[in-house]
């Protein structure tokens, strides 16, 4: 079974649902760890590498956890497939890269994915639905503690779990969560929130994590460092400050609707506008508006659609899974294209947007204007 025959399809995705998911879209907990006496991957030789992957592999497979899951070798993954991963954020853009000596192993529910050779030997993940931080935390803390009864990790008495990057050491467990904040965006609060963020130690980043931009005002919130703090601690803290975070948000929001609703209602149907009759459209021009679109789904300005659907839409006019719906390579120009029609296929059962302003008399603006 290829990886594409092997991963749900976009529409089954976009209809997981979790606590807060208006705001929080997933949450993850990841774990790093190396084996006792092996070179890190970054270090080993191609020879090394395959031998620990040899090693890793079927004691990842034999998890009951993983039982049914897609395992399968770096090398073996075709381009389109590794970028697909990304798009899902199953793997990190530096596993794209991989080759001989790296693998993957997912599970049938994408809830749990490993990394094998890496930055480190493994690099094992749990992935949740809305804000489900301690959740995440104890099914990968479970894989892990069946791993440790297979696997000599590198430990320290004094540092804890040995990583490639000093930033891991010690629990060498990176706890983070996707948010969707363009409520702070629009009130031009977001610089002010990760501000906070960052002084209490917390790092902020853009869609694909370190280096990357906040396409569709998607930011991914996590600890920085992992040395000295127990992973409960880790988890609790993080989930207070994005609880935080989500009220924030919402008072955000609120503020907007309730003393600027034009600009509010302006942005949104331009969005809509925009999409609902583009010809040509870039991957990220589409995220930034679809991103004020499902603002305008949670503001409840478009009756006929639901938030599934621009959660589907999100995915499937990425690159990647554009490229994979329609077969043979496709310039960047052609994918454009090809998005635009999606779009206004897809935007024609959505009618367009009914804002309301606020107060007793408050109905629809068309009616108001």
């Amino acid at each position: 079974m290829t990886i594409q025959e092997f991963l749900r399809s976009p529409v089954e995705t976009a209809r997981r649902a979790g606590p807060h998911d208006r705001i929080v879209l997933s949450s993850r907990v990841r774990l790093a760890r190396n084996l006792r006496g092996v070179a890190f991957p970054g270090w080993a030789k191609k020879a090394e590498r395959i031998k620990t992957l040899e090693v890793i592999r079927p004691a990842v497979e034999s998890l009951p956890q993983l039982a049914g899951a897609f395992s399968e070798t770096m090398d073996n993954l075709g381009p389109l497939d590794k970028m697909i991963l990304v798009e899902r954020h199953l793997i990190s853009r530096e596993h794209q890269v991989k080759g001989a000596g790296s693998g993957l192993v997912l599970n049938k529910e994408e809830s749990l994915c490993v990394m094998i050779n890496e930055e480190d030997h493994l690099r094992m993940q749990a992935l949740r639905p809305g804000l489900q931080l301690k959740q995440a935390w104890l099914a990968i803390d479970l894989v892990d503690t069946e791993l440790e009864t297979k696997l000599d990790y590198a430990f320290s008495p004094e540092l804890g779990y040995l990583t490639a990057c000093p930033t891991n050491l010690g629990t060498g467990i990176r706890v983070s969560a996707m948010l969707h904040l363009p409520g702070l965006v629009l009130a031009e609060q977001i610089n002010q929130t990760i501000s906070t963020v960052n002084k209490l130690g917390l790092a902020v980043r853009g869609l694909y994590g370190e280096g990357t931009e906040a396409l569709g005002n998607v930011f991914q919130v996590s600890n920085q460092m992992t040395l000295g703090e127990l992973e409960t601690e880790i988890v609790d803290r993080l989930n207070k400050v994005l609880q935080q975070i989500i009220e924030r948000e919402e008072n955000a929001r609120a503020s907007l609707l309730e003393k600027r609703p034009k600009m509010v209602f302006n942005h949104i149907g331009r969005a809509y506008g925009i999409l609902a009759n583009t010809h040509i459209i870039s991957s990220k021009e589409t995220m930034n508006l679809l991103s004020l679109m499902r603002l305008g789904v949670d503001l409840d300005l478009f009756p006929e659609a639901d938030r599934a659907l621009i959660d589907e839409l999100f995915v499937v006019t990425q690159p990647a899974h554009l490229q994979k719906q329609f077969t043979g390579k496709l310039a960047a120009e052609e994918r454009d294209v090809l998005r635009a029609d999606m779009m206004r296929e897809r935007l024609l059962q959505v009618g367009r947007p009914n804002p309301k302003l606020p107060g007793p008399d408050a109905g629809p603006l068309d009616k108001r204007n």
